[in-house]
């Protein structure tokens, strides 16, 4: 893949059939009075609606949890925000949200369904959670299982991957630094993000330049002539 084609810094020229537009969980237990509030979460929607022209490849995200999910607060008799040790790793416990079926874990009203792509629902298995979308978090045995996504987007000629949505420490970080390792170029749209915990920035800035992530503004994004 050449500079030219797809330059590693912004500005970056989109290709309609290269890159793909990862919108991550854009739902109403993520908003403002949800069940799971990012703050300023609202604030992405219609810049994001307003850049889903640019992309071929649209995929929606959308947590997807049974009633006794394994990573609600609720199923162990925990405070939310917790953490669990599970499976060798540590799972956070979230309140109730995103319950399959229920009003808030809808697509956003706001989010038009025509132009995506794909629409992935994640965190469906009872005794997984899955910030990702393109693997599950860890489960029994120790491994990430994968959501087949990574596939689909090689299969559709996908080289390199946008990413916006909610919330920006977790699910967004989560995908993006799964495109990586999926051999894909991610970029985080930094401005159509919002994060859980604002306090803990500076970390997720490391953590997304370690993970090879690259981050751009929606300002930084231009339609190839």
């Amino acid at each position: 893949m050449s500079d030219t084609q797809h330059p590693s810094s912004p500005p970056y020229a989109l290709d309609r059939d290269t890159d793909a537009l990862l919108v991550i969980d854009l739902q109403p237990d993520f908003m403002p009075g949800g069940a799971l509030a990012v703050a300023e979460g609202d604030a992405v929607v219609a810049p994001i609606v307003a850049l889903l022209p640019l992309f071929h490849t649209v995929v929606a995200t959308q947590d997807w949890h049974p009633q006794g999910h394994i990573s609600f607060a609720s199923t162990h008799g925990a405070a939310p925000y917790a953490q669990l040790p599970l499976y060798g790793g540590e799972q956070t416990l979230w309140p109730d949200h995103c319950v399959q079926g229920s009003p808030g874990a809808a697509l956003h009203d706001a989010l038009p369904r025509e132009p995506l792509s794909v629409i992935l629902r994640k965190g469906a298995h009872p005794e997984c959670d899955s910030y990702s979308a393109f693997r599950e978090n860890l489960g029994p045995g120790g491994q990430r299982r994968t959501t087949g996504l990574g596939a689909l987007l090689r299969a559709r000629g996908v080289r390199r991957v946008f990413l916006c949505g909610l919330a920006r420490d977790f699910c967004v970080r989560w995908s993006a630094a799964d495109a990586v390792s999926e051999g894909f170029e991610a970029v985080l749209i930094d401005d159509l993000t919002r994060p859980v915990f604002p306090q803990h920035q500076a970390e997720t800035d490391r953590l997304l330049a370690a993970e090879g992530v690259r981050r751009a503004t929606a300002r930084d994004l231009v339609a190839r002539p």
